[in-house]
């Protein structure tokens, strides 16, 4: 006969996944809500109502509607961080390529999140600005290294690939308005002005050449 014992489960295990869920569940229904209304002009009631949840369930898990707001936002910067970092495996041109291809994606596919991140209702919150700044950090970063095979590169290098990842911002909110381009068009679009950018670089900093595919003879 065995006696041992089998370990007793986790009582709180199985709650803290539900928990986790039910979080993700309005972290989700709250991206759409803020992408169509500003956040000035959505009340926690309302948030609740649109939610069909109780009030006292968003305040539970946030604290507040700032709270609630700030969450959605870093939520969708971290997928739009994965998306644009993903193809790490790939050569250091394919993964230029790459992520471009992949914050379109994202811009395309997840419309909402992305507005947010971008303008959408963000106003002047230091912190959901930090948030954003933080996603042209990573791509950025993603740029440098494709380009250059490193991260810490020159103060004209990191203000021209800034600069580049701020004009993507504006110009992927008008596509994913306008319906103009396909994806594969904007992305080659692109891709040839990020050649400029770094070739542009390599002139005010030789220091920093420009890949060869992005020479104009190569």
């Amino acid at each position: 006969m065995n006696t041992s014992k089998q370990p007793a489960a986790r009582p709180g295990a199985r709650g803290t996944q539900r928990s986790a869920t039910r979080r993700a569940e309005l972290i989700a229904i709250g991206r759409s809500l803020f992408a169509d209304t500003s956040y000035d002009a959505l009340s926690m009631d309302d948030i609740a109502r649109q939610a069909q949840v109780a009030k006292g369930l968003i305040y539970y898990y946030f604290h507040s509607k700032r709270g609630y707001y700030l969450a959605i936002i870093e939520d969708s910067v971290a997928g739009l961080v994965t998306y644009a970092a993903s193809g790490a495996e790939l050569p250091p041109v394919e993964r230029v390529q790459r992520t471009i291809d992949s914050y379109l994606r994202y811009a395309e596919h997840n419309q909402a999140a992305y507005r947010a991140i971008v303008s959408g209702g963000v106003g002047f919150d230091a912190e959901v600005h930090a948030v954003r700044d933080g996603v042209r950090e990573a791509i950025v970063a993603t740029i440098a290294e494709g380009a250059y095979g490193r991260t810490d590169i020159a103060p004209v290098a990191r203000m021209g690939l800034l600069a580049w990842v701020c004009s993507v911002e504006g110009a992927a909110l008008a596509w994913i308005d306008r319906g103009e381009l396909s994806r594969e068009t904007m992305c080659e679009l692109l891709v040839k002005t990020l050649g400029g950018a770094l070739r542009a670089i390599e002139e005010l900093d030789p220091s920093c050449p420009a890949p060869a595919p992005a020479r104009r003879d190569a």
